[in-house]
């Protein structure tokens, strides 16, 4: 997936992208910036690695990370919609998971829990991209959430 296309239609229908990152650790924002012209495109990025950053910075309920951990869908649909209402951005994008080296039974490595949110609404996803070692997991996350950003987008 390319940021380049994921800029460009941004850019096109004048709209701005706000990401908050938990294990991608603000590459998916950093891959936006490498595209020339991004700043039509990015508003900002939250990268929150730390239960207390998802709380104090994006509005995720201490309840919601108690419930059911950072690495999960709850949890990446507050961090979009924090980061869309703490923005200027129409839509955004969120990541949480678990790159690796670790992991359990029950959040294995590589599982990666991802969130848009846009003005109609937010939705979730779960991707299983299996023990591929940190930078892999992370690199796929990056190149899977510009997928989402781009297939919202239309």
């Amino acid at each position: 997936m390319s940021a380049r296309e994921v800029v460009e239609t941004l850019t096109a229908r004048g709209w701005m992208l706000v990401t908050a990152e938990s294990c991608t650790g603000g590459l998916i924002a950093a891959a936006v910036t490498d595209v020339p012209g991004s700043s039509r495109a990015l508003d900002r990025g939250f990268v929150t690695y730390s239960n207390a950053a998802k709380m104090e910075m994006l509005g995720v309920a201490e309840a919601t990370l108690a419930t059911h951990g950072a690495v999960s869908e709850p949890v990446a649909a507050e961090m979009a919609q924090g980061a869309l209402a703490l923005s200027h951005a129409r839509i955004a994008v969120s990541v949480t998971g678990i790159a690796g080296p670790g992991g359990s039974g029950q959040k294995p490595e590589g599982r990666v829990c991802f969130g848009l949110a846009t003005g109609d609404g937010v939705t979730t996803q779960t991707v299983e991209f299996g023990a591929l070692g940190r930078d892999a997991v992370r690199r796929a996350s990056v190149d899977h959430a510009l997928k989402l950003v781009l297939d919202a987008l239309g």
